[in-house]
């Protein structure tokens, strides 16, 4: 996952920001509100975790600017020492996904995190074979099919087009397919992303008229929408058959 901390502490940051990591999360760390509402104008996540008393803007206020500005339902987790049962009821009514009480334990912190992951994936399929019609995707091969045919897609096509179907109705940012595609490498830059965007759009001929719209987010990145047609009849079907082989 691709996790943003507010953490104004720099002890806790450190010490939960190397729990995140050492569990194989990637992670963004932010010491105030504005700081991280300035990142988010830019950047999407697959989890915020919010501390409550931090400069400039409460976790609180972050909670709801999120919720107000973003069209995605991103996961948020409170990791706070106010404690109050009003507090808590306060946060969770505005949208907070979960709250956990300093001092937190690793494993409990993390088993949450999983928790909240599996909540935000919960569309996804174990299924070998995806169908998001009329496109439908064999993870085993790595081969994605349109009309009965297999695409002609380089690895990195496939897994960027992968991940837009499982993400999409998402807003999702450059930084965020980097990662998510590409990894992290002081050699690629968000133009690798424009580029490979442009040839998976070609490729897939991802428009209207086959359900599916792929629009780009000025200052962002993109989205992956289904239209009416792709909505009633996407559904993940559990087969192993067909092989082929495996771009904006």
């Amino acid at each position: 996952m691709r996790v943003a901390l507010l953490e104004d502490d720099i002890d806790q940051s450190r010490l939960i920001s190397a729990w995140i990591v050492g569990a194989g999360h990637k992670l963004e760390c932010f010491s105030s509100g504005k700081a991280m509402v300035h990142a988010l104008r830019s950047e999407s996540f697959d989890l915020l975790i919010l501390d409550w008393l931090v400069p400039d803007m409460t976790g609180m206020e972050v909670l709801q600017w999120t919720r107000t500005h973003y069209d995605w339902n991103i996961p948020v987790l409170f990791v706070t020492r106010v404690g109050e049962e009003e507090d808590i009821v306060a946060a969770l009514n505005a949208g907070a996904d979960d709250y956990m009480e300093k001092p937190v334990k690793r494993s409990v912190l993390l088993a949450r995190i999983s928790a909240l992951g599996r909540r935000l994936n919960l569309g996804e399929s174990n299924s070998q074979i995806l169908e998001y019609p009329p496109y439908k995707i064999n993870l085993s091969s790595r081969a994605i099919e349109f009309k009965g045919e297999w695409l002609e897609l380089t690895q990195k096509e496939y897994e960027l087009a992968v991940f837009l179907f499982r993400h999409h109705g998402r807003a999702l940012s450059r930084g965020h397919i980097l990662d998510s595609v590409w990894g992290t490498s002081p050699d690629l830059n968000t133009r690798t992303v424009d580029t490979h965007i442009s040839r998976i759009r070609k490729k897939l001929d991802l428009n209207a008229s086959h359900g599916w719209s792929l629009s780009s987010i000025y200052q962002h990145g993109y989205r992956l929408d289904p239209g009416p047609v792709a909505n009633s009849m996407h559904r993940p079907v559990q087969s192993v058959g067909s092989s082929g082989s495996s771009n904006n």
